[in-house]
């Protein structure tokens, strides 16, 4: 590669969305600012300018800077070759644990901790397919057509953050996970967001999650003219200490409850719901008929 190219390709990759330090995120920047210290202290304590740190990282040496002066998340791979470069002996390396949290908006952390730690899960979405079914291509046509418009580096942490959430599926023992979506006329499971291929990757993915052991996934039907749902999108978290919290737009002011009463009026709704929905083997039929005619 040439000069002219190799330039390029190191700008490009210092100024690929999603990996920019949300100043807002106080923990997120002192998460940053403190790596990125520790990084320049061995890398001055080896004797290595920026650009030479650089070239044996892999990196440009803006990015270099970018990092050590905390304005940039770096990579794993950043880390893991920084360990490597500084013989660190894996303390470098280990930062990633910290680092890759910082990605994530703050909100989305302390829901992805929750869902982490739930031993069951339940959901209704009557606008969206749910952020722990979307693909990526999906999640991104949605966050992407926000209006006001979230700008690149934000969509693409947002993106990055709903997909991580998703690890929720490979966790050991597995959480049971309840799903009810609308089938609602040109509705969540009919309109293509994102284009024709990047729907139907979507649906496959809808039938993949659907018919794993520990998934219910139910499709609301649009002949059902009045459900409990219609106040709007529910969820359920419980732990294994037997606690749990809930949130409806409907109920409760929309905001996060773990008051017994409120949760059993939640509980109710939701039953209802799933009693109103088209059971699991009807609903990945109805999948598999869009599948076809997508």
């Amino acid at each position: 590669m040439s000069v002219d190219g190799e330039a390029v390709r190191l700008r490009s990759e210092a100024d690929e969305p999603g990996w920019e330090v949300d100043p807002d995120d106080e923990w997120g920047v002192a998460v940053i600012t403190t790596v990125g210290r520790q990084l320049k202290l061995r890398r001055e304590a080896a004797g290595l300018r920026a650009a030479e740190f650089g070239a044996a990282v892999g990196y440009g040496e803006d990015l270099v800077y970018k990092v050590e002066g905390g304005k940039r998340i770096p990579r794993q791979d950043y880390l893991n070759r920084a360990d490597e470069v500084l013989r660190a002996g894996g303390l470098i390396a280990a930062t990633w644990e910290d680092v890759k949290r910082v990605r994530y908006p703050k909100k989305v952390r302390e829901l992805g901790k929750l869902e982490a730690q739930a031993v069951e899960i339940a959901l209704y979405e009557c606008h969206i397919i749910p952020g722990l079914l979307q693909t990526p291509e999906h999640a991104r046509a949605v966050i992407g057509a926000a209006q006001p418009p979230y700008s690149p580096d934000d969509v693409e942490r947002m993106v990055a953050a709903r997909l991580a959430r998703q690890s929720v599926f490979e966790r050991s023992p597995a959480p049971a996970l309840s799903f009810v979506v609308e089938e609602v006329e040109e509705g969540v499971l009919r309109r293509p967001i994102g284009g024709t291929m990047a729907w139907r990757q979507q649906l496959e993915r809808l039938l993949e999650v659907g018919r794993l052991h520990n998934v219910v996934l139910q499709v609301m039907p649009m002949n059902c003219d009045t459900h409990s749902g219609l106040d709007g999108r529910i969820e359920l978290l419980k732990f294994p200490d037997g606690t749990a919290v809930g949130r409806s737009e409907g109920a409760f002011n929309g905001r996060p409850t773990s008051e017994p009463r409120h949760l059993r009026i939640l509980e109710l709704r939701y039953g209802t719901i799933r009693a109103q929905a088209l059971s699991p083997r009807e609903s990945l039929a109805f999948i598999e008929q869009l599948l076809g005619e997508t």
